[in-house]
């Protein structure tokens, strides 16, 4: 059962304590097969750094009897324990929003949340996932063509990359989810947005072969779900792929795409960039979002 540790006294926003005590805020993640999760270290580091007394706690739902829906529970447990906030990450960031009283504009146009800011009692969510990738694809892969680009996966993740993709100018967007119905509502979603350039896809091999890019925001290469998203043979050096998962930092999909030739773009940014946007939520206080990506890759081993 998940154990939700000390009740700290105010996790909503920054406050001011007596001389020579560290402000302090208490965190979480909510999930499934997270226990190799960087983000407490990532955010401890952080807080560290700026002298905030910053605890992030796991909240691992696969060791919960229910699974995944222990969700509820688990969510108003850190609540009523005191926590400031909680990420949340696979497979909760659609789920979840049937128990917030709040969107944010971005956590409302993406239909997903991996941020939950707890407020005057009320639970706020928010979307720094989009945020997350649209920096890390200006970083990793700022010159790239993007005429077409194939997506697989289309949950709460997958919405938040299909929003970024977007924003960053991806022409047409083909979409392709094991769950079509989800799949379809995402596109509707976004259409109203973004009309004309999103769809819905089931012919997975001929997407590829014309697409200028490739982005993974499914699960699969994950320690828990390990392998390739696609064959293997569909890809190419003239493709550019993009991967969401960092742990593994070097998936079977980035692994094969760099021995085919591809340009790459791994999870490290993403998730680096959206943590640092949560801290602010959580804290009030902007971190260093580079020296937050430069610890990451001198201290997660992946």
């Amino acid at each position: 059962m998940v154990s939700f540790g000390r009740s700290m006294k105010d996790g909503n926003n920054a406050v001011e304590d007596p001389p020579g005590r560290k402000s302090a805020f208490q965190v979480g993640l909510i999930g499934c097969a997270i226990q190799a999760s960087g983000s407490p270290r990532l955010h401890m580091e952080e807080g560290k750094r700026l002298d905030l007394e910053l605890d992030y706690k796991l909240l691992d739902l696969d060791q919960e009897p229910e699974g995944a829906d222990a969700l509820e529970r688990v969510l108003k447990g850190a609540q009523t324990a005191g926590y400031g906030g909680v990420n949340v990450t696979h497979p909760c960031k659609q789920r979840v929003i049937a128990y917030l009283d709040e969107l944010s504009e971005g956590a409302r146009t993406v239909g997903a949340v991996n941020t939950v800011v707890f407020k005057e009692g009320r639970r706020i969510g928010h979307n720094t996932d989009w945020f997350g990738f649209f920096e890390g694809f200006r970083r990793d892969l700022p010159d790239v063509r993007s005429q077409v680009v194939t997506q697989l996966g289309a949950g709460g993740a997958g919405s938040a990359v299909a929003y970024a993709a977007l924003q960053l100018g991806a022409g047409v967007l083909n979409i392709l989810d094991t769950d079509r119905d989800k799949a379809t509502a995402l596109c509707e979603r976004l259409s109203t947005r973004f009309p004309g350039r999103i769809q819905v896809i089931s012919d997975l091999e001929a997407s590829v072969a014309k697409s200028d890019g490739l982005i993974n925001t499914t699960p699969v290469g994950m320690a828990k779900y390990p392998g390739l998203p696609l064959p293997a043979h569909l890809l190419r050096s003239s493709l550019w792929v993009a991967e969401i998962v960092y742990f593994p930092l070097e998936t079977a999909l980035l692994k094969t795409a760099r021995a085919t030739g591809c340009r790459t773009m791994d999870g490290v940014s993403m998730v680096v960039s959206q943590a640092a946007e949560s801290f602010f939520l959580f804290t009030g206080i902007r971190p260093d979002a580079e020296r937050m990506l430069q610890w990451f890759h001198e201290n997660i081993r992946t």
